[in-house]
Protein backbone atom coordinates (compact mmCIF):
# COMPACT_ATOMS: atom_id res chain seq x y z
CA UNK A 1 0.00 0.00 0.00
CA UNK A 2 1.75 3.28 -1.03
CA UNK A 3 0.37 6.93 1.07
CA UNK A 4 2.23 9.85 1.94
CA UNK A 5 3.76 12.45 -0.16
CA UNK A 6 7.63 12.96 -0.81
CA UNK A 7 9.37 15.78 -2.62
CA UNK A 8 12.28 14.47 -4.70
CA UNK A 9 14.75 15.85 -7.28
CA UNK A 10 14.95 14.58 -10.94
CA UNK A 11 18.36 14.66 -12.31
CA UNK A 12 19.38 16.07 -15.47
CA UNK A 13 18.89 12.28 -16.73
CA UNK A 14 15.61 12.44 -16.30
CA UNK A 15 16.33 9.47 -13.37
CA UNK A 16 14.56 9.77 -9.99
CA UNK A 17 14.40 8.24 -6.57
CA UNK A 18 11.54 5.74 -5.20
CA UNK A 19 11.78 6.59 -1.66
CA UNK A 20 13.61 4.59 0.65
CA UNK A 21 10.24 3.29 2.36
CA UNK A 22 9.01 2.19 -0.43
CA UNK A 23 12.24 0.37 -2.38
CA UNK A 24 11.33 -2.97 -0.34
CA UNK A 25 7.71 -2.94 -1.10
CA UNK A 26 8.35 -2.65 -4.75
CA UNK A 27 11.07 -5.25 -4.28
CA UNK A 28 8.63 -7.70 -2.30
CA UNK A 29 5.41 -7.02 -4.32
CA UNK A 30 6.67 -6.10 -8.01
CA UNK A 31 10.03 -8.28 -8.09
CA UNK A 32 11.48 -4.88 -8.72
CA UNK A 33 9.04 -4.23 -12.45
CA UNK A 34 6.90 -1.33 -12.19
CA UNK A 35 5.29 0.62 -15.44
CA UNK A 36 4.71 3.99 -15.59
CA UNK A 37 2.09 6.02 -17.94
CA UNK A 38 -0.03 9.26 -18.24
CA UNK A 39 -2.31 10.22 -15.97
CA UNK A 40 -5.35 10.76 -18.61
CA UNK A 41 -7.39 12.83 -16.27
CA UNK A 42 -4.37 15.44 -14.87
CA UNK A 43 -1.36 16.46 -16.11
CA UNK A 44 0.97 14.39 -14.00
CA UNK A 45 2.06 10.47 -14.23
CA UNK A 46 0.94 7.26 -12.83
CA UNK A 47 3.30 4.93 -11.67
CA UNK A 48 2.11 1.09 -10.75
CA UNK A 49 4.13 -1.84 -9.66
CA UNK A 50 3.67 -4.45 -12.36
CA UNK A 51 1.13 -7.17 -10.98
CA UNK A 52 -1.40 -3.96 -10.29
CA UNK A 53 -0.55 -2.40 -13.82
CA UNK A 54 -1.59 -6.20 -14.66
CA UNK A 55 -5.15 -5.41 -13.30
CA UNK A 56 -5.14 -2.29 -14.69
CA UNK A 57 -4.41 -3.55 -18.66
CA UNK A 58 -7.38 -6.50 -17.99
CA UNK A 59 -9.78 -3.44 -17.10
CA UNK A 60 -8.57 -1.66 -20.18
CA UNK A 61 -9.10 -4.79 -22.05
CA UNK A 62 -12.79 -5.06 -21.24
CA UNK A 63 -13.57 -1.14 -22.44
CA UNK A 64 -15.14 -1.08 -26.07
CA UNK A 65 -13.16 1.08 -28.81
CA UNK A 66 -16.51 2.43 -30.45
CA UNK A 67 -16.60 4.00 -27.15
CA UNK A 68 -14.70 6.98 -27.78
CA UNK A 69 -13.82 8.30 -24.06
CA UNK A 70 -12.70 4.47 -23.24
CA UNK A 71 -10.40 4.32 -26.61
CA UNK A 72 -9.11 7.52 -25.91
CA UNK A 73 -7.92 6.35 -22.05
CA UNK A 74 -7.08 2.80 -23.28
CA UNK A 75 -4.42 4.93 -26.08
CA UNK A 76 -3.15 7.17 -23.68
CA UNK A 77 -2.73 4.53 -20.63
CA UNK A 78 -1.06 1.62 -22.59
CA UNK A 79 0.44 3.79 -25.54
CA UNK A 80 2.36 5.73 -22.96
CA UNK A 81 3.28 3.04 -20.97
CA UNK A 82 6.62 1.91 -20.24
CA UNK A 83 8.26 -0.78 -18.25
CA UNK A 84 10.68 0.51 -15.51
CA UNK A 85 13.07 -0.93 -12.62
CA UNK A 86 14.56 0.44 -9.50
CA UNK A 87 18.19 0.83 -10.51
CA UNK A 88 20.95 -0.13 -7.84
CA UNK A 89 20.49 3.26 -6.54
CA UNK A 90 16.95 3.05 -5.89
CA UNK A 91 15.97 5.27 -9.05
CA UNK A 92 13.43 5.14 -12.05
CA UNK A 93 14.51 6.57 -15.69
CA UNK A 94 11.06 8.45 -16.71
CA UNK A 95 11.47 8.64 -20.38
CA UNK A 96 11.32 12.27 -22.20
CA UNK A 97 8.15 11.86 -23.41
CA UNK A 98 6.45 11.35 -20.41
CA UNK A 99 8.80 14.10 -18.57
CA UNK A 100 7.47 16.62 -21.27
CA UNK A 101 3.56 15.49 -20.95
CA UNK A 102 3.74 15.88 -17.22
CA UNK A 103 5.79 19.19 -17.36
CA UNK A 104 8.22 17.94 -14.68
CA UNK A 105 10.90 20.13 -13.64
CA UNK A 106 13.82 19.31 -11.48
CA UNK A 107 11.51 19.16 -8.48
CA UNK A 108 8.59 16.68 -8.36
CA UNK A 109 6.25 15.53 -5.58
CA UNK A 110 5.21 11.61 -5.34
CA UNK A 111 2.07 10.89 -4.07
CA UNK A 112 1.16 7.21 -2.61
CA UNK A 113 -2.30 6.51 -3.81
CA UNK A 114 -2.69 3.04 -2.88
CA UNK A 115 -2.48 0.84 -5.50
CA UNK A 116 -0.06 3.47 -7.42
CA UNK A 117 2.41 6.48 -7.20
CA UNK A 118 1.36 10.06 -9.15
CA UNK A 119 4.20 11.87 -9.68
CA UNK A 120 3.87 15.56 -10.12
CA UNK A 121 5.36 18.17 -11.31
CA UNK A 122 6.01 20.41 -7.57
CA UNK A 123 4.58 23.89 -8.35
CA UNK A 124 2.03 22.48 -11.12
CA UNK A 125 0.86 20.00 -7.42
CA UNK A 126 0.85 23.05 -5.15
CA UNK A 127 -1.50 25.28 -7.85
CA UNK A 128 -3.60 22.15 -8.14
CA UNK A 129 -3.90 21.34 -4.58
CA UNK A 130 -4.45 25.06 -4.09
CA UNK A 131 -7.35 25.07 -6.81
CA UNK A 132 -8.89 22.22 -5.08
CA UNK A 133 -8.65 23.65 -2.09
CA UNK A 134 -10.25 26.59 -2.92
CA UNK A 135 -13.49 24.91 -4.42
CA UNK A 136 -13.77 22.60 -1.67
CA UNK A 137 -17.96 23.43 -0.54
CA UNK A 138 -18.20 25.45 -3.54
CA UNK A 139 -21.38 23.84 -5.29
CA UNK A 140 -21.26 25.90 -8.14
CA UNK A 141 -17.89 24.71 -9.31
CA UNK A 142 -19.04 21.27 -8.84
CA UNK A 143 -21.23 18.99 -7.04
CA UNK A 144 -20.57 15.93 -4.66
CA UNK A 145 -20.10 12.53 -6.73
CA UNK A 146 -22.80 9.84 -5.93
CA UNK A 147 -19.43 7.84 -4.82
CA UNK A 148 -18.72 10.15 -1.97
CA UNK A 149 -22.04 9.98 -0.56
CA UNK A 150 -21.14 6.77 1.51
CA UNK A 151 -17.77 7.77 2.57
CA UNK A 152 -17.52 8.56 6.06
CA UNK A 153 -14.05 10.19 7.27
Amino acid sequence: MFRGFSKISVDSKGRLAIPSRYRALVLDQAQNNLVITLNPLDRSLWLYPLPEWELIEDKLSALSDFDKQSRRTKQMMRGYANDCQLDSQGRILIPKELRNHAALTKQVVILGQGNKFEIWDEKSWQKQRDDWLESVGDESVSSSSDSLHSLSL
